[in-house]
């Protein structure tokens, strides 16, 4: 049996897998087992946040692999502890757990909210608002805060103590607060799985005042909007707002298992010694691998990723077959007249790898893709997508 007949006999069928098997790559460019490139529109969904094989990220990881791959929590790791640093220093927030994940980070935001409730509301302000159209994960508790009844159907009955509300409706917003009491307000600045739709200003603004006025915890989700993808380090960069609770993933490894849950003022000495914890959280080698990644991510490169952001929907937005083009920096959603999952296919056989959301194409490229791997992306999505 060949990779993908083997893939279907042994491994869980849980991913409906494009007819593409990746063996290597370099930058944006990635190459399958038939020897074809293309380039890399989907980044490892976020991850590859400068692409494949990035020279100074591996030689990070490796060096770290040659002095110490594991250690545990029950010691003090020096990589793990800069990383913490960079994060504060560069978000202004306090204090970090780190775990594996985008699920597991907010499963830990989670109970830091509850926990922080419990202690200055009592055992009866634990539920977690989020929105319709929300993901953030796929276990059972960040499926219950998931805002979408499709990843729900199968796996009832999920954590109780989770309540939404629509995105951007500010009254309804306003009424299922009066209506519950919350621990904490759960949210995306972009919803990425939910079709790449960025939150308004005056809706993100509604819920700092509520969480200000109620003492209700604001977590954001930066599993995908985090790491430069939307143009700032951190999505809710983009609106003012200083949140209680930060989660991230995805990017912050550049192709390491890592997640976070960086913790403000309110919340940094929540979480206490026997409270919560992860075997693998804070790795070395993931952490080695997650330092180069947000050093590197310096104002002058965001403003690039935000000029190519600029020059992507330009050259989309008003494109025979295209709708709509909505997200933040490299977090892209094209709304297209025909099939979603026509366009893809017709990108992947001209040699471009772009992803779908919903019923939209999504783009995530690496942020560091270069102008001419752009420039022939964007040329062959518009032939992709034009009608007739």
């Amino acid at each position: 049996m060949n990779v993908k007949e083997k893939d279907q006999y042994y491994i869980a069928n849980t991913y409906a897998r494009f007819p593409i098997e990746i063996v290597s790559g370099k930058g944006s460019t990635v190459v399958d087992s038939d020897g074809k490139e293309y380039i890399d529109m989907g980044s490892g969904i976020a991850v590859n946040i400068f692409g494949m094989c990035d020279e100074e990220w591996t030689a990070a990881v490796a060096k770290q692999l040659t002095v110490c791959q594991h250690t545990s929590n029950l010691y003090y790791s020096a990589p793990c502890v800069k990383l913490a640093e960079l994060l504060c220093e560069k978000t202004g927030m306090k204090k970090v757990f780190f775990g594996n994940s985008g699920a597991e980070a907010n499963e830990g935001a989670i109970k830091t909210a509850r926990k922080y409730a419990f202690e200055k509301k009592g055992k009866d302000y634990y539920k977690i608002l989020t929105l319709n159209n929300s993901f953030h994960g796929r276990t059972i508790t960040t499926l219950a805060a998931t805002g979408q009844d499709v990843f729900h159907n199968d796996f009832l009955p999920l954590t109780e103590g989770f309540v939404y509300t629509e995105a951007n409706d500010v009254e309804m917003l306003r009424n299922v607060v009066s209506e519950n009491k919350l621990a904490a307000i759960m949210f995306e600045t972009v919803q990425g799985e939910g079709g790449v739709v960025p939150l308004t200003q005056e809706f993100v603004n509604a819920i700092k005042d509520i969480c200000e006025k109620e003492d209700i915890l604001m977590i954001v989700d930066e599993v995908q909007t985090g790491n430069g993808r939307t143009g700032k380090l951190f999505g809710y960069m983009h609106y003012g707002i200083t949140p209680d609770i930060v989660t991230t993933a995805k990017g912050l490894g550049g192709g390491l298992p890592i997640g976070a849950v960086i913790m403000g003022e309110k919340t940094k000495d929540v979480l206490t010694s026997g409270t919560h914890g992860s075997t693998f959280g804070g790795n070395p080698v993931s952490c080695a691998g997650a330092v180069n990644i947000i050093s590197r991510l310096t104002f002058g490169f965001l403003e690039e990723v935000n000029r190519k952001s600029k020059h992507i929907i330009d050259e989309l937005k008003n494109a025979d077959g295209v709708k709509s083009v909505t997200g933040l920096g490299l977090m892209l959603g094209i709304e297209t007249e025909k099939d979603a999952s026509e366009v893809i296919k017709i990108c992947q056989e001209n040699g471009v790898l772009p992803i779908k959301a919903k019923n939209k194409v999504r783009l995530l490229p690496p942020l560091n893709i270069t102008e001419a791997e752009l420039a022939k992306a964007i040329s062959v999505i518009k032939k992709a997508v034009k009608v007739g």
